[in-house]
Formats: structure tokens, C-alpha cells, sequence
């Protein structure tokens, strides 16, 4: 006889509370009300017979028996979706409108697409590289990786990193500024600011304590990557993440002072709550959160 397992849905639901870090957040991708969700984890918990649960003033914090239950059957849940996503692949094409700005993609994104496309052959993407693309949601893109302060409370988003923001020059324009910063010669200088990361180079200068450095100049560009090359080139100090430029691997490129200053802006994945419905977008949005992007 098979031995009698806990409702699926209800395994689902409790997976998805976890990894989303909010019971409103879950609900919303279940297309559940509140108090659906809660009779799911309620039948997990009877199922069970232990709390998997600490409920404080309408916040869940997992208990040991529920973070050992999430060890135990998260890793064989996601075994099974991949393997019943194989079944049904009805080997048509599935196509996904991906929004991502240029830097994010070179960088992040392409290198491990190779792993996606052997997971899932058939899903193919069309690629946005706006950085308008949260305006585009559930119009002309389904899901998008955006930079931002923090996405509209009405989307569902997956923050991706946490960034430091670090003032990055030819080597030897570096190295003529020397190690300490003197606003004397930083006034002499261009910097380079991305025009979606405005508050950056308020943020690096209260670090360093020189709010009232005025430079020669400051030039905006909507492309990270020509940033990093005229930074590259000695046209100025880009002001940038410190994952751009470790992942640019770039020799001719240094850092201006050893300083870490935390960047008022993170990546985002970003889509409608009803977008996650769609296989496509359920497809990347899963692998994206497993490999970690």
C-alpha cells in the first residue's frame, strides 16, 4: 500500500511561504486569499502534528521542525517539478520577454543561459534591454530584472544582490590620486554616473566625508559597460557596483581608494503576480532563484 502523504498543495504552499519570506507575498503568487494560505499551512501543521510556524503580530517565522521539514522536502519538490516539466514538454516553443539591461546580461545572465536552455530546450527569450522595462510589465515584457531602490509594492520581486558602490579609474589615473582621498584633486576631475544610479555618487562622497566635493564635471550615461570603457580610457571616475567591476575582469581598470560604501540601489526580479501563472516565466523564475543569479 502507498503510505499516505500530506496534500501536495499544501507542501506547495509552505515551500512557497519560506522562500518568499512573506505569507502576502505567497498568497499573491498562489492567486490565494490570506486566509486560504492559511488553511493549507494549517492542514501541513495537523498533517504533521507539530508547529511549523511562529505567528507574531501577523508575521510567520519558521520553528526547527518546520526549517527541518523545509530541508527535507524542498530540495525532493523541486527534483519532482523539473522532471514533471520534462514529461509534459510537448516540445513546442515557449517564449519568455525578458527585460534586462545590457551589463546585467553580458555579465550575469548570458553565461548561464547555456545551463537554462539544457534544462529546458524549448524555452526560447526575447530580450528588452530598456531601462524603462518595469513600466513594460504585463504589456510588451512579462518579467524583467531591473535595478532599482526598490520595485513597486504591487509587483512580485526577488531581490538579487547587495551592492557597495566603489569610484573606479584607469590604473593610472588611480594611482595618481594616491590612497587617500583630497578633494583637491578629486575636484579637478569628471565623474562618470549611470543615469540609473543618480544617489551613487551622493552616497560614495558622505562616506568619504567630502559632501562638498564639486567635480569638473559629471557625465551621465544609460550604458554601464561604455562607463566602465571610458573609465578604461582615463575620461573620468566612474562611479559604479563593485560587481561590475569584478566581473569585468578588466586589467586596465583600478579601484579609487579602498573604501566599501553600500549602494542605495540592488537588482530586482520583477513581474506581475499573475505572470508567474505562465510556465515561461515560472520556468526562469525558478532556475533563476536556484543558480543563484
Amino acid at each position: 500500500m502507498i503510505r499516505r502523504l500530506p496534500p501536495l498543495r499544501s507542501l506547495e504552499a509552505f515551500i512557497r511561504v519560506v522562500r518568499a519570506g512573506s505569507a502576502k507575498t505567497a498568497a499573491a503568487e498562489l492567486a490565494l486569499s490570506p486566509s486560504a494560505l492559511s488553511r493549507r499551512l494549517g492542514a501541513l501543521e495537523e498533517f504533521v502534528g507539530k508547529s511549523l510556524f511562529e505567528r507574531k503580530h501577523q508575521m510567520l517565522k519558521l520553528t526547527e521542525e518546520g526549517q527541518s521539514l523545509y530541508d527535507a522536502i524542498a530540495p525532493l519538490m523541486d527534483e519532482m517539478t523539473d522532471r514533471i516539466d520534462r514529461l509534459v514538454d510537448t516540445g513546442k516553443v515557449m517564449r519568455l520577454r525578458l527585460g534586462v539591461l545590457p551589463l546585467f546580461g553580458s555579465q550575469r545572465l548570458f553565461p548561464r543561459l547555456g545551463e537554462l536552455r539544457k534544462l529546458h530546450p524549448q524555452l526560447h527569450i526575447d530580450i528588452d534591454s530598456s531601462n524603462v522595462a518595469e513600466t513594460k510589465l504585463g504589456d510588451t515584457i512579462d518579467a524583467a530584472i531591473v535595478l532599482s531602490e526598490g520595485p513597486d509594492a504591487t509587483l512580485h520581486s526577488v531581490r538579487l544582490d547587495h551592492n557597495r558602490v566603489h569610484a573606479i579609474a584607469s590604473k593610472e589615473m588611480a594611482a595618481e590620486l594616491g590612497d587617500r582621498p583630497n578633494i583637491e584633486k578629486l575636484s579637478k576631475q569628471t565623474f562618470l554616473v549611470h543615469n540609473d544610479l543618480p544617489m551613487s555618487f551622493e552616497a560614495w562622497k558622505k562616506a568619504l566625508h567630502i559632501e562638498a566635493l564639486q567635480p569638473a564635471a559629471i557625465d551621465h550615461f544609460d550604458s554601464g559597460q561604455l562607463i566602465l570603457e571610458a573609465a578604461a580610457q582615463g575620461l573620468g571616475i566612474a562611479i559604479m557596483h563593485d560587481d561590475h567591476y569584478l566581473r569585468s575582469h578588466d586589467p586596465r581598470l583600478a579601484r579609487v581608494y579602498d573604501i566599501e560604501v553600500d549602494s542605495p540601489y540592488s537588482y530586482w526580479f520583477v513581474c506581475r503576480p499573475r505572470a508567474l501563472q505562465s510556465r515561461p516565466v515560472r520556468l526562469f523564475h525558478d532556475w533563476m532563484l536556484k543558480a543563484g543569479l
